[in-house]
């Protein structure tokens, strides 16, 4: 259990570090076209490749397993679709910090719906993410419209990390990520017609949505869901916001981004939670 508590937790960061390349392969492929036809076509490519690597997945699902994949991917879905729209009212730098506040509502959202104990050092490590989110992040924040939507969306990814962490460990991994990533695609298809619905205009922001279906989507939610069978979601959170730490080092490496004492010392308070959370779990695997 513990050797599957730290791989998990490895893995969890691999995410977060593909998350974040993400970023940087997505540079300039937003201004060609719109953020939720990107996203269509980014969770239907990812859909459509898993079920063709493995047709016989279909028949995993039933009515009771699609109740709860159709909701996991519902929270999902939402979460990025609420982030899109307020992204299109505020700033990146806003953007992102609001919706790394998914590591301080995950823990809230799974104490009040799933009445989870939270230990005081979890909250602490927690809190040390958020400073460090908000270094990396921010400059200046004002709230309005678009900052309201993206604190939704940070609300919904909360709500998809916590049900994920109880339903994983019951579901089979490979067909649930099927469902959550179908249900993605669906939900963000019908949103992108509120700009209509566009094909990609080019080869760059083609090759932008086929690594991120690839990677930063088929690979990476299901690495998610089948580490989540083995850590608890307020855990995940804070393990999964050091892709903002990732989006900043590949922003610096590749794009010749700035590296300022601020960012520097985001990521080192960020990796600090992450390592003390990691540490949490070592310790209470030994205690049992």
């Amino acid at each position: 259990m513990k050797e599957s508590k730290v791989f998990s937790s490895l893995m969890l960061t691999l995410v977060a570090a593909i998350w974040g390349g993400a970023f940087a392969s997505m540079k300039g492929t937003l201004e060609r076209l719109d953020v939720n036809s990107f996203l269509a076509w980014r969770f239907a490519i990812a859909t459509l490749v898993l079920i063709l690597i493995k047709p016989s997945v279909l028949r995993r699902f039933n009515f009771n397993f699609i109740k709860k994949g159709a909701l996991i991917g519902l929270f999902l879905g939402s979460g990025y679709i609420f982030q899109s729209f307020g992204l299109t009212l505020t700033t990146v730098s806003n953007t992102g910090f609001i919706t790394g506040l998914y590591v301080v509502f995950t823990p809230v959202v799974a104490a009040l719906i799933l009445k989870k104990n939270i230990t005081r050092i979890e909250w602490f490590a927690v809190f040390m993410a958020t400073v460090g989110l908000a270094l990396l992040s921010l400059k200046g924040l004002t709230f309005g419209l678009g900052e309201f939507l993206v604190l939704v969306s940070a609300i919904f990814f909360a709500l998809h990390i916590v049900a994920l962490g109880e339903w994983s460990k019951g579901l089979d991994t490979y067909a649930l990520t099927v469902l959550q990533l179908g249900t993605c695609a669906l939900l963000t298809f019908g949103a992108s017609f509120k700009s209509g619905f566009s094909a990609p205009p080019d080869s760059g922001v083609w090759w932008s949505i086929i690594y991120t279906a690839l990677f930063a989507t088929a690979l990476a939610f299901i690495v998610q869901t089948w580490a989540q069978s083995f850590i608890k979601p307020s855990s995940v959170a804070v393990i999964l916001a050091m892709e903002v730490v990732f989006a900043a080092a590949f922003g610096i490496w590749l794009l010749s981004e700035p590296l300022t004492l601020r960012i520097a010392l985001g990521g080192i308070l960020v990796m600090a939670s992450m390592y003390l959370i990691i540490l949490l779990d070592q310790r209470k695997t030994e205690k049992v």
